[in-house]
């Protein structure tokens, strides 16, 4: 093994301890910066890994000789400032989901990565992990004949209730489709592969919010973007998929994700997680839980870091690729463009599946 790709961190928020609680335990990568708005929040991330200091600014970080990824855990609106940044000191992104806040930043993410011979990465990797790697090996393999349809339901109240600083879930580059969406609609394109068209409806039933823990519990906010969505997509091999995104929805009795085909169908785990059973029902008799095929084992957030760092040693395609992550972004805006234009509309970029991980 080479040596470790020293990575340096931007954005020490909630979901950095996930990613720490990860990076803490793997070779390929290592963490050697730490930045992040609240410098407390920096050093205690910092202080989780040994070695890895605390820098004052996102230039500076970037500009490190010990940095050769950065690692975007910032808010969704500032991931393609940060990531353009650090492409133009020349280090390697991995970013968290969505790519971008539009399709032009996106782009010119992707322009930059190019030019500079660098990789970009983009969460979710919950798609590597055993769950839905085990249901794409049970699709390609034939196990339901050929797919006819799938559905996609994420279904929550909403994030105020439980996170303290909610309110950039509902502005720009947020709500319910933009921040989980990319889960169900990577895990799907695994599945099932690219999206040609879509069609959607959009609903905001509540113009303020009330965060609901945390010192500013009780506080009100405005609401700038739909918060539930729903949409048929078509993919590229015609079959169709029903997806539901909400932060409206109080409670439900529905599937994560089901894939139906004409011999069979079959139960995905919550996207949101690495693992999970995967389940196969023929038509006739009971739910039959599949044994674990495929995936990474025991994977946690960060491992799509480590797939994009053992890709760089091996020269080979990362999985968590910023061409997926710009077609899932691409499906999610025309989704909302259709909402707002009444009609079904072509998702114009496409993408390769990703190779899939096997055992």
């Amino acid at each position: 093994m080479g040596e470790p790709l020293r990575i340096g961190m931007v954005g020490a928020g909630k979901i950095s301890g996930a990613y720490l609680d990860t990076l803490e335990r793997l070779e390929d990568v290592t963490l050697t910066a730490v930045t992040d708005l609240d410098r407390d929040r920096a050093a205690t991330a910092a202080a989780r890994v040994p070695g890895a200091t605390v820098v004052g600014s996102v230039d500076k970080l970037v500009a490190r000789s010990d940095v050769d990824a950065v690692l975007n855990l910032t808010i969704p609106a500032v991931h393609a400032e940060v990531a353009l940044a650090a492409l133009a000191a020349g280090k390697h992104v991995y970013g968290e989901k969505p790519l971008a806040a539009t399709r032009a930043e996106a782009d010119r993410m992707l322009a930059a990565a190019e030019a500079g011979g660098l990789r970009i990465g983009c969460a979710p990797d919950t798609v590597l992990g055993t769950g839905v790697q085990t249901a794409r090996k049970a699709v390609d393999d034939g196990l339901i004949g050929a797919p006819v349809a799938a559905t996609a339901f994420m279904t929550t109240a909403g994030h105020e209730r439980w996170h303290p600083d909610p309110e950039f879930y509902y502005r720009r580059g947020g709500g319910p489709l933009l921040d989980m969406g990319p889960y169900y609609l990577s895990a799907l394109v695994h599945l099932l592969g690219p999206v040609i068209t879509v069609t959607g409806a959009g609903s905001r039933p509540r113009a303020e919010r009330e965060i609901g823990s945390g010192p500013r519990a009780g506080e009100r906010f405005a609401v700038e973007v739909d918060t539930h969505v729903t949409g048929v997509l078509r993919h590229a091999n015609g079959a169709l998929t029903t997806l539901v995104m909400s932060f409206d929805i109080q409670a439900a009795r529905l599937p994560r994700i089901e894939v139906h085909g004409t011999g069979a169908s079959l139960s995905v785990p919550d996207p949101n997680g690495f693992d999970g059973t995967v389940e196969l029902h023929r038509g006739a008799g009971e739910w039959e839980a599949l044994p674990v095929t495929a995936g990474y084992v025991g994977a946690g957030r960060g491992t799509g870091l480590a797939d994009l760092a053992e890709s760089l040693a091996g020269g080979r395609p990362h999985r968590a690729s910023a061409e997926l992550a710009r077609h899932v972004l691409d499906i999610m805006l025309t989704l909302l463009d259709s909402a707002r234009e009444g009609r079904a509309l072509p998702v114009e970029s496409c993408c390769v599946r990703p190779e899939p991980v096997r055992h």
